[in-house]
Order: structure tokens, then C-alpha cells, then sequence
């Protein structure tokens, strides 16, 4: 092999260099033996899983090259899945093993910056400065050594500063079906959320809500402190795939530089659903609703990368949105996610299609790192706010057909009295900020003006 193959074989798709070097021993090349769906069959290459390879074919208009990464072998033939789209590849093509698992770029020049899962610019603005070059998995922390959530965080959300408290390095998820308005609350939190910086994947989406959530949501005073990863959901399942792992490591960049990162994922359910394309297509079986149990092996490996750092450190605190399928709470991903964050945020159809935004359903909602961070008179203060509004909701029907009658129960009599203020003080214009005093000072004037 000569020189000039051998730096070509060091460039990225993109043109960006360093992200594939070869080995400095022998080069063992394989050939391409088999294309089925998404995966690709190579024989003759060695190559550990999670390595990267180059396959190379020879086309009438010169060379294409296609970077993809092993995920499985049997015997002697390896198992690859491409990052990119497959157009061009040839029986016999060459498979050549990179060095490592590559390297992608970091640095400040990222902010105000799109970017696809592998660092290539999507926002037409040329390259940016790489400070540093980084594995897309980043170093594991003791989680005894983490330091503990201790700290509240303003995000803006009256709503969820009073009721739903958010710690600083509290990761939290966003339930709810399609169109009850998950996005725009991202966008708000992305606005007035006191982060030093933001980090918005958006994983598996329409490639249309991708440019409107840039420019109507996150707009230039969000986007000018964020960094955007996105992968539409037309690109391959490893670019989603790889999108959700660089997003939680560029955070991860920035935490371990001392600050407090807003890391915002939309969606968690597309992340599961790239894994299950990736493992169903290399012959994983199936299990509960059609997911490989290698699913539910990844959700906490990325969910776990958030948080905060040691004592001391920067912080990750994490939002991510998952989509329940029919508005069902039981889905296989909604399930396993509540199970491994610190608490979920329930979007409400109903709400929403009264008009009520944001459309959060207070009754099914909990943060699980408020009971730690707010003071014991005011969390029994949101606990009665809570069962007040409970107490309406179970009386609703007697209520709207007159047959309740007052003074059956001093609770529900309550309710009945508070509900117009409590109402009022959940729903919250799209561009109107209120910030973590204000909210709780509201909540106690509600409980306590007669």
C-alpha cells in the first residue's frame, strides 16, 4: 500500500482528518461478501466489535468509500453496519480496519454550531475549530465519587419549579404521545433554563421539525449558547445511534471543563429504535414488543453518562423525551425509562387539547430529587397543592353535571374554591419566563389566600 492510499484511508467522509487512522502493524484487509438489509458480511478482516472500517469499492466514477462499524462476527466473517447510505457498494469490496474507534472534534467553535452524529457541519457555515479530538465514549465516573444533588435549578417552567423541582444534575423524562407539545416545551427550557451551556440532540426526527425547532424554537438567543446534534430520521440507524452518544459527550466535554451543562434528547425512543434496527438486522431475537434485549442494555449505558461530576466538578443535568406510543404509559421504552431517571414529566392529550400549555399532567409527574433540595414546609405546601388539584380532578364528573353539593367534603370544597387560581397558575405563555422564587412564592400565595 503507498503513501497516498494511506492518507486517504485517514479521512473522513467529510474530509475531516483523524477521525480513522490505520494500525501500525500490517493492515489484514477483508472482502465483502454478503450485503443483507443494513448489514454487511466481510471475510478474511480482522477486526474487534465496536472497531471502525473502511469499505472501499471501486465504481465508473472512481472510488466510494463508506465508513461502518463492526457490531458482530461468526467464525471468520464480521458483521458491519454502515454509518452512511450503501449506494455504490460492490460484491468483493475491500474492508479495510481502521486504528481505533476514531476520534471527534470538541471545542467552543462548537457553540451556535449544527452538526450530524460524526461532527460534519449541517448548518452551511464551513468548518469549526476542533480544540480537542475525543473517544464517543468518555470516561466512566465512581458513582461514589459523584457528587450528590443537592441544588435546584431554575428552568423556567412555573409548573415544574413549584411542583416538580429539578436538581442540578437531575436527569428527568418527558412522557407523552405525538403532538402535545414536547418540542415546544424543550424550547422553552433551552431559553430560560440557567445552564452555562446547552446541548440539543435531536435524534430520529423529522428532518422538517429540524430546521423549525433552529429557528422558531431554540431561536438566535437559545442557539447562540447551544450546540445542536442532529440525525433526521431518514439518515442510518448508526448515525442516530451515534448522534445520542456524541450529544452526552460533547456534554460530557464540557462538565469535566467545570460547567453546568443542559443536555435536551429528543427522543430517547428513537435511540431504542435505532438499536433495534442495528440489532434486529444482525440476527438478535426479539423479546418484549419486538425489542432485542440489547435495548434496554443501552438505555442506562447513555442515560448514566449524565449527571454531575466529582466534587467540585461541572454538571450535566438532562431532559429527555420519550414517545408513548398511543399515549401508552406501559410502552416497553417509557417503562424501562422511568425506571432508570430521576423522575418524568407526563404530557397530558386531554390538557392539551383544552388548550391548557404546557399540558403537564401534575398527578402522574414526580421529580425524585426534590424531596432533597427544597425545604420540608414547602414540600408539604406542593404535596397539598397536589392533592387539592387530585381531589377536583376525581370530583370532575359530579361537579360538571351539578351533583355534587357543597359541603359533602371540606377537600373537594376546597378544590372546587382553589381550581380557577390553580389552573391559572399551571398554564404558561410560550415566551413568558418566571423564574424558581416567583414560582413557589405563587404556589403558597394559592394555598394560603383565602
Amino acid at each position: 500500500m503507498n503513501t497516498p492510499e494511506r492518507i486517504s484511508f485517514a479521512r473522513r467522509l467529510s474530509g475531516y482528518q483523524q477521525a480513522l487512522q490505520l494500525p501500525a502493524q500490517p493492515v489484514v484487509e477483508g472482502r465483502l461478501i454478503r450485503m443483507v438489509g443494513l448489514t454487511l458480511e466481510a471475510e478474511g478482516c480482522k477486526a474487534p466489535v465496536g472497531s471502525r472500517c473502511l469499505v472501499i469499492s471501486d465504481t465508473l466514477h472512481g472510488q466510494s468509500q463508506i465508513e461502518a462499524e463492526v457490531m458482530g462476527f461468526a467464525g471468520n466473517k464480521i458483521y458491519l453496519m454502515p454509518v452512511d447510505r450503501l449506494e455504490g457498494m460492490q460484491p468483493g469490496a475491500r474492508v479495510v480496519p481502521s486504528a481505533g474507534g476514531g476520534k471527534l472534534p470538541m471545542g467552543s467553535g462548537m457553540l451556535g454550531r449544527v452538526v450530524d452524529g460524526i461532527g460534519r457541519p449541517l448548518d452551511g457555515k464551513g468548518g469549526f475549530k476542533a480544540e480537542d479530538w475525543v473517544d464517543i465514549n468518555g470516561p466512566t465516573i465512581n458513582p461514589l465519587k459523584r457528587h450528590p444533588i443537592e441544588e435546584p435549578l431554575d428552568v423556567g417552567i412555573r409548573s415544574i419549579n413549584s411542583l416538580l423541582t429539578v436538581g442540578r444534575g437531575q436527569r428527568l423524562g418527558l412522557f407523552a404521545g405525538s403532538g402535545v407539545g414536547k418540542s415546544m416545551l424543550l424550547g422553552m427550557m433551552t431559553r430560560f433554563t440557567d445552564a452555562d451551556i446547552t446541548i440539543v440532540g435531536l435524534v430520529g426526527e423529522r428532518g422538517r421539525e429540524v430546521k423549525e425547532f433552529i429557528e422558531q424554537i431554540l431561536g438566535e438567543e437559545g442557539m447562540a449558547r447551544s450546540v445542536v446534534v442532529a440525525s433526521p430520521a431518514d439518515d442510518a440507524p448508526l448515525m442516530r445511534l451515534r448522534a445520542a452518544m456524541y450529544c452526552t459527550r460533547i456534554a460530557e466535554y464540557f462538565r469535566d471543563q467545570g460547567k453546568n451543562v443542559l443536555l435536551l434528547m429528543d427522543s430517547l425512543t428513537r435511540f431504542a429504535q435505532a438499536q433495534r434496527e442495528i440489532a434486529l438486522a444482525i440476527g438478535e431475537p426479539p423479546a418484549t414488543k419486538g425489542y432485542p434485549p440489547s435495548v434496554f442494555a443501552r438505555l442506562p449505558q447513555l442515560v448514566e453518562r449524565a449527571g454531575n461530576a466529582e466534587q467540585g466538578g461541572g454538571s450535566i443535568t438532562a431532559f429527555y423525551t420519550v414517545l408513548s406510543e398511543g399515549d401508552d404509559q406501559q410502552d416497553p421504552i417509557a417503562d424501562a425509562s422511568r425506571a432508570i431517571l430521576d423522575g418524568h414529566v407526563v404530557l397530558s392529550r386531554r390538557l392539551a387539547e383544552e388548550g391548557h400549555y404546557p399540558a403537564i399532567d401534575i398527578e402522574a409527574s414526580i421529580s425524585r430529587a426534590m424531596p432533597q433540595i427544597v425545604s420540608q414546609d414547602y414540600l408539604q405546601k406542593a404535596q397539598l397543592f397536589k392533592q387539592l388539584y387530585a381531589r377536583y380532578q376525581q370530583s370532575r364528573d359530579l361537579i360538571s353535571v351539578g351533583a355534587y353539593a357543597a359541603g359533602s367534603d371540606p377537600l373537594t370544597d376546597k378544590a372546587l374554591e382553589k381550581m380557577p387560581s390553580m389552573q391559572g397558575f399551571l398554564r404558561q405563555g410560550l415566551h413568558e419566563s418566571v423564574s424558581l422564587p416567583d414560582s413557589q412564592a405563587g404556589l403558597e400565595q394559592i394555598l394560603t389566600n383565602e
